[in-house]
């Protein structure tokens, strides 16, 4: 099946509008937050298995692969030693695919740790000198991979002796970075890659909405929050054969895709942390349904009509149109229904255009409204991608999946604010924070490599 994308409709609805640089002056408004790092009251207690991002998008450099990334462990201060930055032991960390439009996962790449702590009870240090190479005596404390493909069908696993990527501890320890990432990339047997390491903080934003949505002017707007700080990521980069339906990418081009974390608690795993589209835990779920957010599975979405209220209905256009007297768009919200939770697609709402939803796939299921991001595989990467992705006509950026240049914070206020339903977007409706500190790489797995520097300097 061909999938044409209806650009027309895009453009009529003001999706296909680029924001004016004269524009950011005329209203002093603005409004960002962070994806879902410290998003819910339990998981802010648990860092090693807090989601903060997730990434999907078709590779750049090689188009007839998915990329899949995921990050975890927020805010990690470069310097932070001497235990730095380890992935859980006790949790299984999981990137999943709905390919069906079921909400429930058609394939699961998952990962579970192990330690070699070989420091004991003779140093402090994480390393005893400098670190060339990842099997290097001098790096005493190490991580250890497996990595399963899981469908329906069974298990099979894909990587049993992984190493993690260490945490940067500075250019005395490691004085090359750059090698130890690389030698950390493992191949798949089907011909793809696998990363498991530490890497940039990558999502560029200015978090200071939390107070009063900036103060209620742009005094406080510009300042790239998560500037300097690292994370976790872990990625696969894959044929779009191993994703789609029947193995077609052709017929079934749409996936939907989610990152998970499951926890043992003593007797089972239990799921303590989601994230799919950004933005969502962190701004819709108010905070008595946070922590109930995180467990839930997305076939479950549906029925918690208090989560769904939060997107017909949203907390931010409201108090956009109290701090800043932008008018609240009349609900309930179909767009952000179709934005969020079904994928774009004629028949699904009032954007009338086929984009992004599984139910454009031609083995499809009845479609299970459900939060996570979705990606429409058959759209080949832009030459020249836009920050503002689909709202500056960028058909292969965001809400189509995810870029790491996608400036998500920008594009989701403008969809809160009702670019969609006018046709316009509001001018000066930004956090200012146009892109990342670091240039992203060129190859698998793109995100930059993590910073050594302290993020409080003199």
């Amino acid at each position: 099946m061909e999938l044409r994308i209806n650009r027309r409709a895009l453009v009529g609805l003001g999706l296909a509008v680029a924001v004016a640089a004269s524009s950011l002056a005329v209203l002093r408004t603005d409004s960002g937050t962070a994806s879902s790092h410290r998003e819910a009251p339990k998981i802010a207690g648990d860092p090693l298995n807090d989601n903060t991002d997730v990434y999907a998008f078709v590779s750049p450099d090689k188009a007839d692969t998915v990329t899949l990334l995921a990050n975890w462990i927020p805010f990690q201060e470069p310097n932070g030693g001497p235990n730095f930055y380890p992935f859980d032991t006790g949790s299984r960390y999981n990137i999943k695919i709905d390919n069906d439009g079921d909400a429930k996962p058609d394939v699961t790449y998952q990962w579970t740790f192990r330690d070699e702590d070989k420091r004991g009870n003779t140093t402090f240090l994480y390393n005893n000198g400098p670190v060339t190479s990842l099997d290097d005596p001098n790096l005493l404390f190490r991580q250890r991979y497996t990595l399963k493909r899981i469908t329906p069908g069974g298990s099979k696993t894909l990587i049993s002796d992984g190493i993690v990527a260490p945490s940067n501890v500075g250019r005395a320890s490691m004085p090359d970075y750059g090698t130890l990432r690389a030698q950390s990339i493992r191949n798949l047997p089907d011909g793809g890659k696998a990363f498991a390491g530490q890497s940039d903080e990558a999502f560029f934003l200015d978090l200071r909405v939390f107070d009063l949505v900036y103060g209620g002017d742009l005094s406080e707007v510009g300042q790239d929050t998560t500037k300097g700080y690292n994370v976790n990521t872990l990625s696969v980069q894959v044929p779009q054969s191993d994703l789609a339906i029947k193995g077609d990418p052709k017929g079934n081009p749409v996936i939907g895709v989610w990152s998970t974390t499951d926890k043992f608690n003593g007797s089972k795993y239990v799921q303590v942390s989601r994230l799919g589209n950004p933005l969502i835990n962190e701004v819709v779920a108010p905070a008595g349904l946070k922590d109930a957010f995180n467990a839930l599975a997305p076939e479950n979405d549906a029925d918690v009509a208090a989560l769904v209220k939060r997107v017909t209905d949203p907390e931010l256009a409201r108090l956009l149109e109290a701090f800043y007297g932008i008018k609240a768009p009349a609900t309930p919200r179909n767009d952000l229904v179709e934005i969020f939770l079904t994928g774009i697609a004629k028949q699904n709402g009032p954007i009338k255009a086929d984009l992004n939803s599984q139910i454009l796939n031609k083995d499809a299921a009845k479609l299970r409204p459900s939060e996570m991001l979705r990606l429409n595989m058959s759209i080949p990467p832009a030459k020249d991608p836009n920050r503002l992705g689909v709202l500056a006509g960028d058909l292969q950026g965001f809400p189509n999946g995810r870029r790491l240049t996608d400036d998500v914070v920008d594009i989701e206020l403008q969809a809160v604010a009702g670019a969609a339903q006018s046709g316009k977007l509001v001018p000066g409706l930004t956090d200012k924070v146009d892109k990342n500190d670091k240039p992203f790489l060129q190859s698998f797995p793109y995100i930059p490599l993590p910073s050594n520097v302290a993020v409080n300097q003199r």
